[in-house]
């Protein structure tokens, strides 16, 4: 029969090994001085591989079928990119898109503080406008503005019902440029106060109460803790806004505006070269819409401080951490007896 004794005697056997006790050189089973653990190879995907490799073959595909194509005239299209007419188009087209955004975001936001306000009149005829012009298309607001002379022909000042103070003929008031800024930033400006509301309704309500508690304002509270943390929230809608404002501003061609898709329309309809003029537009459009999305990437950046413990690489940054990732790889393939 066993003892205690012994059985303490067996446990400290040198043969002996814990199951989960660390390697002890001679007890079998244990790590053999001088060699390395088996390397870590990653899991082989090769679904993921395929449709990677599909994709870039049907990109490769699409990218030579339109480069080879003689019907886009590349020579034409290089030849129109930088004419004067094309480049003044695009300068009222940015013209255009700055001017709208400024002014519909200003517009906008005070209608968002008037939606989230307590006066039921304030909150009614912000959420009337909203319903209004976002109900009704661009097109047809923009014919409204530019026919403004046929549903009021003078606009006065004066006395309900007695003399009028000043009066002025709408006719000819209004030409296609101030029509189309003025149909824009109405337009706009109904998107952007549900933006801005949206960004507003996203910051914690405890930060407003703790404001309060320090004995800030409302306007203060709004302006210096509510409005910094709800960019985080807006500036990705506005920025996506900022794009759509810019492709949308080739609408206001049909008010004879010279943007840039009309400029390029007055080209095409003097030597008929539909598609090369059509292009032209179309990589200018591709050119500045992707500087503005690099813009609002940094944007977004500069407002996710203080959100996150570390702020996202810039696409320079990452690019140098890629490359220099494909050069480790390469030099360990290149290497003796590298995989």
């Amino acid at each position: 029969m066993s003892t205690a004794s012994d059985l303490s005697r067996t446990s400290a056997s040198p043969t002996s090994r814990a199951p989960d006790g660390p390697d002890v050189p001679g007890v079998p089973g244990a790590a053999t001085p001088g060699t390395e653990p088996p390397p870590i190879v990653p899991r082989r995907r090769l679904g993921r591989q395929a449709s990677a490799a599909a994709a870039l073959l049907v990109f490769a595909m699409v990218l030579v079928s339109v480069v080879r194509n003689d019907a886009f005239q590349w020579g034409l299209v290089w030849r129109y990119f930088t004419t004067s007419a094309v480049l003044d188009g695009l300068l009222l087209t940015l013209w255009l898109t700055g001017v709208v955004m400024v002014l519909g975001f200003l517009l906008g936001t005070v209608l968002a503080v008037m939606r989230l306000s307590s006066n039921p009149v304030l909150r009614t005829l912000s959420w009337g406008y909203v319903w209004i012009f976002r109900s009704t298309p661009l097109l047809v607001q923009l014919l409204f503005w530019f026919n403004i002379g046929a549903l009021y022909p003078t606009l006065g000042l004066g006395i309900p019902y007695g003399p009028q103070l000043f009066s002025i003929t709408t006719v000819n008031l209004l030409g296609p440029t101030l029509t189309a800024v003025i149909g824009l930033t109405l337009h706009e400006t109904a998107y952007a106060a549900e933006v801005v509301r949206g960004g507003i309704l996203s910051v914690d309500p405890g930060q407003t109460e703790a404001a309060q508690a320090l004995g800030l304002s409302r306007r203060r509270t709004l302006y210096r803790i509510v409005v910094p943390q709800a960019m985080r929230s807006i500036v990705p809608t506005a920025g996506n806004m900022l794009i759509g404002t810019l492709k949308g501003t080739s609408i206001v061609s049909v008010l004879a505006v010279h943007d840039l898709l009309y400029s390029v329309q007055l080209v095409y309809n003097q030597n008929y070269q539909v598609i090369p003029l059509l292009m032209v537009a179309t990589l200018w459009y591709v050119a500045v819409t992707t500087v503005l999305s690099a813009g609002q990437y940094y944007v977004e950046r500069y407002y996710a401080r203080g959100s996150s413990r570390g702020l996202p690489p810039t696409p320079l940054r990452l690019l140098r951490v890629r490359l220099a990732a494909l050069r480790v790889r390469l030099n360990s393939a290149t290497a003796p007896g590298g995989r």
